[in-house]
């Protein structure tokens, strides 16, 4: 039985929000329609939402989309010309529009700033000039290792004005995964700070770059902001304070015309196996997809101030700054934990600043509802029109809190999802049609997705594999040097299909829903992060023989990281040993990504070819019956007893 409708436009979403005014100028009914007619001709749907958009290019496209090497090599907007950052700064300023509001700031302490596009402009062109200064070409990779600063912003688009490829590092990675994606990448320079603010405490930031510097990679130069009050190492040659680094610098400078399909980012996400994996994403398929995704589904208009709770580091800091930019919106970014120095400081940042449009992860949620809602009636939030959510699937408690407490009702969930590979959506609502809790309402305009079976055909009604059957202009262009693992993780299953590796449903009323992963990927508070990247930093630790990570139910985080470790023979189990591996592995991933549970264990389940069966762990994690679960490709079926034993 589907379930029940919670939410409906009002008269100002189907007459005056973007997409509402988009149908009306191309002849389209309603919902169901426009979902059909942005995938019945892809191209001509790209080439119209562009022009509704108002996307400038230095030189048009000859092309909008070239299949000639197959949908997994996919070419966009063939032979034109474009940049970032002359749609998302350069025209505004042109335009008059130099005197609005681009960005806001609040401090882990309170502190505000706030910047016009002009003044970011100038900041902008200042750092950009500089890399110029350095010898830093178009197609390089530059490091951003910070927190949630203003720099951070400035440093992103600088990159981006002189066609270098940004590299946005999570500032809570520990060295060495920063330093496996500066030297993956190849990364000339890195920007940083000194430190950060999380609590009201210093945070190093620095300290753990240059841990991660001395591990191995090609970095020449380090741009170093100071934010704390803390000195740190300053190494000569190499590292350079931030002032110093701009200081004579024009506040003007030109913005490079690269190809359409110039990297923009190289942003590195995890898989089940192996390193994590650098996807690539262009200039001209960035900015459309994000564009897209700002002005019609989040709704962006005129006068808007949209706060997405969000790092540099995952995906949707860069869907923020580009997708609200173009759009010549504010956007509010913050530094610190969202219920300190109480369980209200996220709904006061948004009564604060005026928030239009308020966006944050279930674990979040999950996290604030534990204080009780009169946190949230202390505050008036009556300025918010649309809820926005990406990262995990919810549970309907949640959900129905975040659409009730917060946004009284009466605002829509635009409940997203799409992957870093795709920086943007395969699935998300659009405000001019109904919304049932935890839905994802249908596929993304221009997305030609699917639910299908184990044998690849259309399913409806019942969980099955979320699937793409045509490109997207922002999907990954490979991984970066690993071309054979960019096509066994998303064409091997299904050959000319995206598989995206997540369980979805679409119900008998047409609307979508996710069930988390179909692979072994853990989402841990929105964060994905592969079994064999925590498992490798447990190997490392002498005492250890072999290890498995699941991910494990959690009330705050969807998923925690339950540990299975196979001791060496002689080394006795113990509660201090037990808290090493967890510190082990906080060293490589951070605290954010810290073990809930490390089992000690006589052995591993595994198949017959050695491989350990993470699944069949699971079931027996949850509490299912050993006797029920297929162990016929198992190499010892008793190994799976040693597992519930040590639960």
């Amino acid at each position: 039985m589907p379930s029940p409708v919670i939410w409906r436009p009002d008269e100002d979403f189907l007459r005056n929000s973007n997409v509402a005014r988009f149908m009306r100028r191309h002849g389209i009914k309603d919902y169901q329609e426009l979902l059909e007619w942005s995938v019945a001709d892809v191209p001509r749907f790209w080439r119209l939402i562009l022009e509704d958009m108002g996307v400038e290019w230095y030189r048009p496209y000859d092309e909008v989309l070239d299949l000639s090497r197959g949908f997994e090599w996919a070419k966009w907007f063939v032979g034109g010309e474009i940049n970032i950052v002359h749609n998302c700064i350069d025209r505004h300023l042109r335009d008059g529009k130099g005197g609005r509001t681009a960005l806001v700031w609040e401090g882990d302490g309170g502190e505000v700033r706030r910047f016009t596009y002009a003044e970011l402009s100038a900041e902008v062109s200042r750092l950009a000039g500089a890399m110029r200064g350095m010898g830093m070409r178009p197609g390089e990779a530059a490091g951003i290792f910070m927190p949630m600063l203003p720099e951070t912003v400035f440093a992103f688009f600088a990159c981006l004005k002189i066609g270098a490829a940004v590299i946005p590092i999570f500032s809570g990675f520990g060295p060495e995964a920063v330093a496996e994606r500066l030297a993956h990448a190849e990364a000339r320079l890195v920007f940083t700070a000194d430190g950060g603010m999380r609590r009201g405490k210093e945070t190093p930031v620095k300290p753990l770059l240059d841990t991660a510097l001395g591990l191995g990679t090609k970095v020449e130069r380090v741009v170093v902001l100071r934010r704390t009050a803390t000195d740190v190492p300053m190494k000569a040659g190499r590292d350079v304070a931030w002032e110093e680094f701009t200081a004579g610098q024009p506040s003007e400078a030109p913005t490079e015309r690269l190809p359409a399909e110039a990297r923009s980012m190289i942003v590195y996400t995890s898989g089940t196996t192996g390193k994590p994996k650098g996807t690539l994403h262009t200039h001209a398929g960035c900015l459309a997809t994000v564009a897209k995704e700002l002005r019609y589904c989040i709704d962006l208009r005129e006068g808007d101030t949209v706060f997405w709770v969000t790092d540099i580091g995952w995906m949707m800091g860069p869907w923020e700054m580009i997708g609200v930019q173009f759009g010549g919106g504010t956007y509010l970014i913050y530094e610190g934990a969202p219920n300190w120095p109480g369980p209200d400081r996220l709904w006061k940042l948004v009564a604060d600043h005026r928030v239009t449009q308020l966006g944050i992860s279930p674990t979040a949620i999950r996290l604030l509802i534990s204080a009780g809602e009169e946190w949230v009636r202390k505050h008036d939030l009556s300025s918010l029109r649309l809820l926005g959510s990406t990262g995990e699937p919810w549970d309907p408690a949640s959900y129905m809190w975040y659409f009730e407490k917060v946004g009284g009702g009466r605002c829509p969930v635009m409940n997203i999802s799409g992957g870093t590979e795709l920086c943007g959506c395969l699935l998300q609502p659009y405000p001019v049609a109904g919304l049932t809790p935890c839905s994802l309402g249908g596929p993304a305009l221009g997305v030609d997705a699917d639910v299908f079976d184990e044998e690849g055909r259309p399913v409806r009604d019942q969980i099955g594999h979320l699937v793409c059957k045509q490109p997207v202009p922002s999907m990954t262009k490979g991984f970066l040097k690993e071309d054979e693992r960019y096509l066994e993780t998303y064409f091997s299953r299904w050959p000319g299909v995206w598989y995206h590796g997540d369980w979805a449903k679409r119900d008998a009323a047409g609307q979508w829903y996710l069930f988390g992963r179909s692979d072994d990927t853990i989402n841990v508070a929105g964060k994905r992060v592969g079994p064999a990247e925590v498992e490798a930093e447990l190997i490392k630790h002498p005492s250890v023989v072999e290890a498995a990570v699941i991910g494990a139910p959690h009330p705050i985080k969807g998923e925690g990281l339950a540990c299975f470790v196979v001791l060496k023979e002689g080394t006795a189990p113990s509660d201090a040993l037990r808290e090493e591996l967890k510190d082990q592995t906080v060293a490589y991933l951070g605290k954010s990504l810290r073990p809930d549970e490390v089992k000690f264990v006589r052995a591993l389940p595994k198949t017959r070819s050695a491989k350990i069966v993470r699944g069949a762990i699971k079931k027996v994690y949850l509490g299912e019956d050993i006797s029920r679960i297929d162990t016929s490709s198992l190499e010892a079926p008793e190994h799976l007893a040693a597992i519930r034993e040590a639960i």
